[in-house]
């Protein structure tokens, strides 16, 4: 089953000077029909301005990944040194049992950022954050995974990675991007149990034989197998999540 969830019909929400558009409901943006995909519970588009902030907290039992489509942050939580991702980049903070204060902070061409809530497996656990600067892209432009929670994807456990393995989530999810070309196509296989939700970063792409363009998003449940087609070249992203 297809669900086609429309750049335009997103939600908003407000912290300080920043609009979020949310997917689901987040803050005061409160819609009992998008609650959330399976496990992943929250995920929301922003821009900062130059040297402008975005705050959250407290927080826990949740993983937070930022994927940046442009410009540069700087993150900050609790008892951890300061991170820096530019565009491309992705991070992560698994809150585990408890983060008081959280903060996101543009850089000087300020920045976009695309930001995913997974409920974890377990909310025990000590805090962390983990960081990864860059992946390399795949030659065929199919899916490659950013994050996952699964050993055999085999994260490494270093908190900068430099080789492009993915970033180690708590949750039993994936994150994955693809930049498609034109007139191709990337492929995702999993199982009937699981929940898929693609956001159309840019472009245009089609799932079967409806259209998505850039901002559009599509909820999938009950495949065994999803092609994504690039009718224009196209930037996409990917999450898989247990059902809730």
């Amino acid at each position: 089953m297809i669900t086609i969830r429309r750049a335009a019909t997103l939600g908003f929400a407000h912290s300080d000077n920043l609009t979020l558009r949310c997917h689901f409901t987040f803050a005061e943006y409160q819609e009992p029909a998008h609650q959330h995909d399976g496990r992943l519970r929250v995920l929301n588009q922003g821009m900062l301005r130059p040297s402008e902030a975005y705050h959250l907290g407290p927080e826990a039992a949740v993983d937070i990944l930022t994927w940046l489509p442009a410009g540069g942050l700087t993150t900050h939580m609790d008892d951890f040194a300061s991170d820096t991702i530019e565009a491309d980049g992705l991070h992560l903070i698994s809150t585990g049992s408890g983060c008081q204060k959280l903060e996101w902070k543009a850089g000087s061409e300020g920045a976009s950022f695309i930001q995913f809530w997974f409920l974890p497996d377990t909310d025990e656990g000590m805090p962390r954050q983990e960081s990864c600067l860059s992946f390399p892209q795949l030659k065929d432009g199919g899916f490659r995974i950013l994050a996952s929670g699964f050993p055999e994807d085999d994260p490494e456990e270093s908190e900068i990675v430099t080789d492009g393995a993915p970033v180690a989530l708590s949750a039993g999810a994936r994150l994955l991007h693809a930049n498609i070309p034109a007139g191709e196509g990337a492929a995702y296989s999993t199982n009937t149990n699981r929940e898929l939700y693609l956001v159309v970063v840019s472009g245009v792409v089609s799932i079967e034989e409806t259209v998505l363009q850039t901002g559009d998003a599509a909820a999938v449940s009950g495949v065994t197998n999803l092609t994504v087609m690039a009718q224009e070249n196209a930037v996409v992203l990917l999450t898989d999540v247990a059902s809730a």
